[in-house]
């Protein structure tokens, strides 16, 4: 009987350390850090669509023949605003890759409606506009520091469950998918043309 008990506290000692280390923990924490940077990606965004109803009045005011650009930018965000995402996006690249595709069309509807502001320069000067223009410049600061500490939290999490022992963790216990980060819109690569 003795002889067992002390075969078994070496074993039960080597389990309880072997639990340490496998990274379920870490696995956990990585995991709930890459759903909280979703969830600031998503209000960076939602933020910009809360913005535009209000700059595209605005702009409406001055350009109103320029429908065409106003309807562009009001029908990407309604693109955008019927996409249903939850936080499992992250762990469906099409549906990532859909709401991606959704948000760079709004992003080139903005940028239409940006150039058709350079044509009216009292709008320009509206204290109204100028507001509404400084807050979505801001947002799309926002956008991008959220997306970028999104895609840090996904290189982590990555790593976390691709690295031994974490990875038997989690090829065993978890099963949680690798992540996938932003990437770069398509034409991202070619710097724009600047004309003087």
């Amino acid at each position: 009987m003795m002889r067992r008990i002390a075969l078994f506290i070496p074993v039960f000692l080597l389990v309880c350390f072997g639990l340490t280390g496998c990274g379920y923990n870490t696995i956990q924490q990585n995991d709930e850090t890459v759903i909280a940077a979703w969830g600031d990606v998503e209000a960076a965004y939602q933020r910009r669509a809360d913005l535009i109803p209000n700059l595209v009045e605005v702009v409406k005011g001055y350009a109103a023949h320029e429908k065409e650009t106003l309807s562009a930018v009001t029908e990407a965000r309604a693109k955008v605003g019927q996409l249903q995402l939850g936080s499992d996006v992250i762990n469906n690249p099409e549906a990532l890759a859909r709401f991606q595709d959704a948000q760079g069309g709004l992003s080139s509807a903005l940028s239409r409606l940006m150039v058709v502001v350079e044509q009216y320069p009292d709008l320009k000067a509206n204290q109204n506009f100028r507001d509404l223009q400084h807050q979505l410049e801001g947002t799309e600061n926002r956008i991008n520091v959220a997306r970028v500490r999104y895609n840090e939290a996904v290189r982590i999490f990555n790593t976390s469950i691709r690295t031994f022992p974490n990875n038997l963790t989690n090829n065993f216990l978890l099963k949680l998918p690798r992540r996938e980060p932003f990437k770069a819109e398509a034409g991202a690569e070619k710097a724009p043309a600047v004309k003087f």
